[in-house]
């Protein structure tokens, strides 16, 4: 079995409170949801405007799969949302 870890730090530049950045997250973490199958949350940076970190997780007994998912995730998030993918981290545990 193994288990992938994916966090993905974006930035949101027109976000002016805690408020439109929060909207943002609560649309890629929705998504990513409905569209994976992932357990995704908000992790870190929680107080500040316009940056935000996303966790995102998920077991397979497949290690091609959970890097290739991840993957996909990245790019999905990069390509379909207002805001820029800063950095990310993988990481794929075998257990």
């Amino acid at each position: 079995m193994f288990v992938g870890i994916l966090k993905i730090e974006i930035f949101i530049p027109y976000a002016r409170s805690l408020k439109e950045k929060r909207q943002v997250l609560k649309k890629v973490i929705d998504s990513l949801r409905n569209k994976y199958p992932v357990s995704v949350a908000e992790v870190d940076k929680m107080d500040l405007w316009q940056k935000g970190v996303i966790g995102v997780s998920l077991v397979s007994g497949d290690r091609r799969f959970l890097e290739s998912l991840l993957d996909k995730i990245v790019l999905f998030v990069e390509t379909n949302f207002d805001c820029n993918v800063v950095d990310t981290d993988k990481e794929i545990i075998s257990w």
